[in-house]
């Protein structure tokens, strides 16, 4: 690959455009649901599917499609993946009804398993170590503004035309990044690591046995044949999951890397963390709407004090990991996590003034801005060089695993205390629920106490390269 200054921009600049499009939409339908439950007669399952769909599918591919861009070209692979995405935005958009809607939504997060990972690859390979830092602060920087504008554009889009240009907006740009990316972006290829497909098959349906009984408890009953088989299922092939991939030659997740202390209590603490922010991100802007009255863009002006710390927490916490260690940042940060969002629980009501969530608001995302960026430095730090990418493809996908389980394990609390019926019945469901978020903030904050200490992570650490992003060349 070139490695010219224009070539590197131009890799820089395509690479942030792609991952900020596919953030987004991880985010951006968070402010809309209301909006679609009401235009498609949507129920609270169909609901959780359609943001549960996008996640689930681009947490169990993301380390395939890592793979097979390493094996036939990260470029070629990247626009095919880009393609798929725009492809399936126009469906979401052009969806009848909500079946339609979540069958493209799943689509999309396969797309976005293409991107996410060969856009990192892309550009780790187009900048030399010592530059790739700043490359990549840059990209974290442009992808990070989903987490702060998603339910904001989410919001002025539902409101200001309809949810459909939510996904119809990604389609002009994607039309322009394509040919842009298959023009001035050079092919790359990585080690022709085999294909785990039976892992993947196994991940998958552990994966959906586990959410479906979740999300299908309250409808079908708890002790129905259908719940009980579908989460014995899920639990049975995950066991099956993890078996293969101990004797697997090309395993997709190496079981060996869990032996180290810091990488599992690492990525045991990211998936809470993510649970919870996802089982609360899903109900707040609909509580704003559903029990407060607001419109959608009112809602996800109201969710700024709670995002827009990010960008001014997670800097702090990054600088001050190598100072003090990541296990307070983690533990404390998910603390106040769970204390912000179980004040919320404990105050939500239809007659309560928005002037009252702000502090907790505040306190809950100053804790996931103090926590995240700790999280990922710990699970990085905890394997050699060779295992980089491997721990990367984990990370992410236990991060989209975590967002499906908090969502799912949300809204059948929700479900079972309350509804749509009136925003009484709305908040009753809603309390709860983020109850049990905060209890799966605490859990990481455990998770993240049992995390070794700064001078045992110091000595035990193995000696390594600059990290590299999931598929990068060495």
């Amino acid at each position: 690959m070139t490695n010219s200054k224009a070539s590197q921009t131009w890799v820089l600049a395509l690479a942030s455009v792609a991952s900020l499009m596919v953030a987004l939409d991880a985010l951006v339908v968070t402010t809309a649901l209301s909006t679609i439950r009401l235009d498609l007669g949507a129920s609270i399952a169909n609901l959780e599917w359609t943001v549960n769909a996008y996640s689930l599918s681009f947490a169990v591919l993301l380390m395939t499609a890592a793979a097979l861009g390493d094996r036939y070209g990260r470029r070629r692979l990247f626009a095919g993946g880009l393609g798929l995405f725009v492809a399936a935005s126009a469906a979401c958009a052009l969806a009848p009804g909500v079946g339609w809607l979540i069958a493209a939504r799943a689509v999309q997060g396969a797309g976005a398993a293409l991107v996410m990972p060969l856009a990192l690859a892309l550009l780790s390979a187009a900048f030399p170590p010592e530059r790739r830092a700043w490359a990549m602060g840059i990209f974290s920087g442009v992808t990070g503004i989903a987490v702060l504008g998603g339910p904001l554009v989410g919001g002025a889009i539902a409101q200001g035309i309809s949810w459909q240009w939510i996904f119809w907006l990604n389609v002009p740009i994607g039309l322009v990044v394509i040919p842009l990316v298959l023009r001035r972006m050079d092919e790359g290829f990585g080690p022709r690591a085999g294909l785990d497909v039976a892992g993947v098959a196994l991940a998958t349906g552990a994966s959906l046995g586990v959410v479906w009984g979740l999300v299908r408890g309250n409808s079908a009953g708890w002790g129905s044949a259908e719940v009980v088989g579908a989460l014995v299922a899920g639990a049975l092939l995950l066991v099956a999951f993890v078996a293969w991939e101990l004797r697997a030659r090309e395993p997709m997740l190496p079981m060996a890397l869990f032996r180290s202390r810091a990488f599992s209590s690492g990525n045991a603490a990211n998936l809470f963390m993510v649970a919870s922010l996802f089982g609360a991100v899903f109900f707040m802007a609909q509580f704003l709407q559903t029990a407060k009255g607001y419109g959608p863009l009112g809602a996800g002006l109201r969710l700024m004090p709670w995002t827009a710390t990010l960008f001014v927490v997670a800097p702090i916490a990054g600088s001050l990991v190598s100072r003090i260690g990541e296990r307070p940042l983690i533990t404390g940060g998910l603390l106040l996590q769970a204390g912000g969002l179980a004040w919320i629980a404990s105050i939500a009501g239809p007659h309560m003034s928005y002037a009252s969530l702000v502090p907790p608001l505040m306190l809950a995302g100053c804790g996931v801005s103090m926590a995240m960026p700790a999280s990922q430095n710990v699970v990085m730090n905890a394997v050699k060089a060779e295992a980089i990418g491997k721990a990367s493809g984990t990370f992410n996908m236990v991060r989209q695993l975590g967002g499906v389980l908090g969502i799912a394990i949300a809204v059948a609390v929700f479900s079972g205390a309350g509804g749509y019926r009136s925003a009484q019945a709305f908040s009753d469901g809603f309390s709860p629920a983020l109850g049990v978020s905060a209890a799966l903030s605490l859990a990481g904050a455990i998770a993240g106490a049992t995390l070794p200490g700064r001078r045992r992570a110091r000595d035990e650490a193995p000696a390594r390269a600059i990290p590299q992003a999931e598929g990068a060349m060495p």
